[in-house]
């Protein structure tokens, strides 16, 4: 069910997929929303109740002034306060969501029992010449009609073309992100967090891309490797490990959390 929270003026809307299990906060990764763990959800069955909010410029959530990782974190903060579950809960990010649970579990301890970071590196590349992120520059958020925007997506139209949305007043339809907020997030991040992630002490869990070309085996052994109480489990995919081998993915998640 969709759920709407008032953050200074600004909407962050999040889909709590009930039952009567124990909360589990889920935050997505760039071009994409938290509808895209619904499968995911249902996989965990009855024991867990996952909550998946549209981060800060994705789907139903509202524009930010800025898009920092104290932003990020303050939201999905805010949202755990709200809900109120009698203590600390299990996060788990993919991507840009991974990035932002382990700064969430490094700022506030006391709102995260376990993490669980799937495919979200520690040291982000920077290099020269054209990055992959460039097309967003001229990317829609919307157009006439869903063609258009397919079109637009190009190779990535396969795996975001389940998720546009029609616009309220059937003017045309939209992306499930927003590319000048996702272009805004990228333009901030530091090149490296390992303080980052070597400041929580909860238990977790690195679910790892075996081909990914964003976080590579040496980084990932590093990973674990470093932080005391950090598991791993390696997948044969690239860096989207939710949509390639949702499977797998559960089955690591479901195998960390019964540990638990």
């Amino acid at each position: 069910m969709r759920h709407e929270l008032k953050i200074d003026d600004r909407t962050l809307s999040y889909l709590d997929f009930g039952g009567p299990g124990r909360p589990l906060l889920a935050l997505h990764g760039a071009l994409s929303e938290g509808a895209h763990f619904t499968d995911f959800a249902a996989s965990l069955g009855e024991q867990w109740r996952v909550i998946a909010p549209d981060q800060r410029g994705h789907g139903d959530s509202g524009l930010a002034s800025e898009y920092s990782r104290a932003g990020y974190t303050a939201d999905a903060a805010a949202l755990l306060e709200h809900l109120a579950p009698g203590g600390p809960v299990p996060v788990l990010g993919f991507s840009l969501g991974g990035i932002n649970a382990y700064h969430l579990a490094a700022a506030r301890p006391d709102l995260v029992s376990a993490l669980i970071n799937v495919d979200a590196p520690v040291e982000l590349s920077r290099q020269d010449g054209p990055s992959f992120w460039d097309f967003l520059h001229d990317l829609p958020y919307t157009a006439a009609t869903r063609e258009e925007l397919l079109a637009a997506l190009g190779p990535l139209a396969e795996g975001t073309g389940p998720f546009l949305r029609p616009l309220p007043d059937d003017s045309g339809w939209r992306l499930p992100f927003n590319p000048a907020a996702t272009l805004c997030t990228l333009t901030g991040d530091e090149t490296s967090y390992r303080d980052v992630w070597l400041a929580s002490s909860c238990p977790a869990l690195l679910v790892h891309g075996l081909r990914s070309e964003v976080l590579s085996r040496e980084q990932a052994d590093a990973m674990v490797a470093r932080r005391p109480g950090t598991s791993y489990a390696g997948l044969d995919t690239e860096h989207f490990v939710p949509f390639q081998d949702p499977k797998g993915l559960a089955e690591a998640v479901r195998g960390f959390l019964a540990t638990l």
